[in-house]
């Protein structure tokens, strides 16, 4: 009959060096001998200059710290398949450090009578621990945890293509804006303020012979050196200083310090002989390099096409990369980062305004939901918006709501362009049930109040975290303050919206192991979002709702929010908005690493440090999905 159990232990250790390289014979006897130990969150292995016990062990799930007696610092964390305590019996001292219980374990004691014979006798197994012991690591084959003592990881690599970003070529406007020498200085700076640009180049038989920018007229316009009834010739700077087109960013900064200048002209040769075929600015270089917020902002608003937008939205990027690197607090990252994506969308809603037939017979409001609603999208995922607009005479109803499903439509179609993919579930303005006047807003609220079921619960979620990125805000404030007083004359709507952000499935199963996708693309992957991210953001909306709290979306200020009107839970709160920021910084790391929307994690990618990390976020979660649970008495109510 057989031993299930011992095959389990095997069936386990086999994944695990040095069992890995034992002859299945050896693994099966010594999986025979094997003890099962449960220790409790805290419980004490071994003590500092204890006796060695009979046995060493393995984690099979939890985790065990390894530290110096009476001190609270963590020499080193040791988890799933890792051999701990073995060393001393080895050498035949006593315990060196304390282990203790990180989180509830379960640990294989290993007898030492019993596997030192098979050290001996089968050579690999011996050299892995000689190679172990000197090399100070538990498995001297991990190339992640070569040479190091504790796997540490080295955060000092850059990303190559930093290093090369200065040898980029740089973009440059082929939009060329042209004078001729004759050209009277009045309709310069017309022609300057029309198009938006900081200089004109002027040209004579195609040929650039002089540029005029911002600065020349300054100088020599206002202090009286050139009469505003002069020409382009006696105001340009001459000759022109011309490149040729293929300059990288660091040779187009060098030209400009070298010169003195904050305008390169471009031309095909490179010399004055040829046509010019673009206008390079310093304001250009900088968006190029990408590492200051107040360029990329003007850059956005400089902005008349959404293919350009989607090229400074890359350097968006590279900024956001940038910050992660540098460890800027999670918060004023999110904060500039969302501002400067509220920018683009919003600078995206003017340039199809201008693009439409007519104008906007009437107020409207743009409105960003879910993530970006709560200025936390940090990475390019998909769109949530709506649109309300104010209230029209019922003759004028169909012919108001075809115009903005229409303006809808382009929108979504423009912000798809620069990055945003669509929302599979169509939560978009293009679609009717999100482009809605400010009574049928009102109506369709008031619905999804006073009748709670799962759809209007998950509606409610989404469309609760709006934001007005574009419009007249009067239109959102008076929607706003009818929903609260909507939700405060039916209070059961709270306990259902609770319940709604307990439907989220659980990070961890039994001893705090992560639970991962079953089955479809993702399988064996982790949901950061579903199981981590979303409980939070759930838990803090319908917190800070039953307060009658407006304005504030962010989850991390949310719970600050909290901490302030619940002082009793003030700690616990604090440790919600830490949890929060901390996910959304692993998930946007991931994103970037991944180029994708960090959403689905690899566990096996990811080392023990940020394993670690990530567990500890799952204990805050429980507890304010428990709190939940017993302040909307979601059991009692729903059954």
């Amino acid at each position: 009959m057989k031993n299930t159990i011992s095959e389990r232990v095997a069936d386990f250790l086999k994944n695990f060096p040095p069992f890995n390289i034992l002859e299945e014979n050896q693994l099966q006897k010594l999986s025979y001998e094997v003890s099962i130990i449960y220790k409790e969150n805290n419980s004490i292995i071994f003590t500092e200059n204890e006796e060695p016990h009979e046995y060493f062990y393995v984690v099979h799930k939890g985790a065990i710290a390894l530290a110096k007696k009476d001190t609270t610092s963590v020499l080193d964390i040791c988890d799933e398949g890792d051999i701990f305590g073995l060393r001393p019996l080895m050498a035949k001292e006593n315990y060196k450090l304390e282990a203790k219980a990180h989180e509830e374990t379960i640990l294989y004691a290993i007898p030492i009578k019993e596997f030192k014979p098979i050290a001996l006798e089968n050579k690999r197994v011996g050299d892995f621990l000689i190679e172990s012991f000197a090399s100070n690591t538990r498995n001297p084959y991990s190339i992640k945890h070569s040479g190091k003592l504790y796997g540490i990881s080295n955060h000092t690599e850059t990303n190559p293509e930093n290093k090369l970003l200065d040898l980029q070529p740089v973009r440059y406007s082929t939009n060329l804006v042209t004078c001729t020498e004759s050209t009277k200085i009045k309709m310069v700076a017309n022609t300057m303020t029309i198009n938006n640009v900081g200089c004109i180049l002027v040209v004579k038989d195609e040929l650039p012979v002089g540029i005029i920018t911002d600065k020349d007229i300054r100088n020599k316009i206002f202090t009286g050196l050139v009469p505003i009834s002069g020409t382009a010739k006696e105001v340009m700077t001459s000759p022109v200083i011309t490149y040729p087109r293929e300059l990288t960013i660091t040779q187009a900064q060098m030209a400009m310090m070298k010169s003195n200048i904050s305008h390169l002209c471009l031309t095909e040769d490179g010399t004055p002989e040829t046509p010019a075929v673009g206008i390079l600015s310093k304001h250009d270089v900088m968006v190029a390099i990408g590492n200051n917020p107040a360029v990329l902002m003007r850059a956005i608003k400089r902005c008349r096409s959404t293919k350009r937008l989607r090229s400074i939205r890359y350097g968006v990027m590279n900024l956001l990369r940038g910050y992660l690197d540098e460890n800027i607090p999670i918060r004023l990252v999110s904060k500039i980062i969302s501002e400067l994506n509220d920018a683009a969308i919003k600078q995206v809603i003017k340039i199809v305004i201008k693009n439409m037939d007519t104008e906007s017979p009437i107020r409207f409001a743009w409105l960003t939901m879910g993530s970006q609603g709560r200025g936390e999208q940090l990475l390019n995922t998909d769109q949530d918006n709506a649109i309300i607009f104010e209230d029209v005479p019922k003759n004028k109803q169909k012919e108001t709501t075809d115009y903005f499903l229409k303006l809808g439509s382009m929108i979504t179609k423009e912000l798809n362009t620069i990055g945003y993919e669509y929302c599979p579930a169509e939560m978009m303005a293009s679609n009717p049930l999100w482009c809605h006047s400010l009574s049928e807003w009102k109506e369709v609220t008031t619905h999804w109040i006073t009748n709670p079921g799962p759809d209007e619960v998950l509606l409610s979620s989404i469309f609760f975290d709006y934001n007005v990125t574009y419009g007249d805000k009067k239109l959102t404030d008076e929607l706003s303050k009818h929903i609260f007083a909507s939700v405060e004359k039916h209070p059961l709507f709270l306990t259902h919206l609770a319940g709604g952000a307990l439907q989220n499935p659980s990070p961890t199963g039994f001893f705090r192991d992560f639970l991962v996708e079953q089955d479809g693309a993702h399988k064996d992957f982790f949901d950061l979002k579903l199981r981590a991210l979303m409980p939070l953001i759930d838990a803090a909306r319908v917190l800070i709702l039953s307060h009658s709290v407006k304005s504030i979306n962010n989850t991390a200020e949310r719970f600050e929010k909290l901490a302030e009107l619940e002082p009793q839970n003030k700690e616990f709160y604090l440790a919600c908005s830490y949890a929060s920021k901390a996910l959304l910084k692993f998930r946007t790391i991931q994103g970037l690493l991944h180029n994708d929307s960090g959403r689905y994690i690899a566990l096996d990618k990811l080392n023990k440090e940020e394993k670690i990390k990530l567990k500890r976020t799952f204990k805050t979660i429980k507890e304010i999905q428990e709190l939940l649970q017993v302040r909307f008495q979601i059991k009692n109510i729903l059954g």
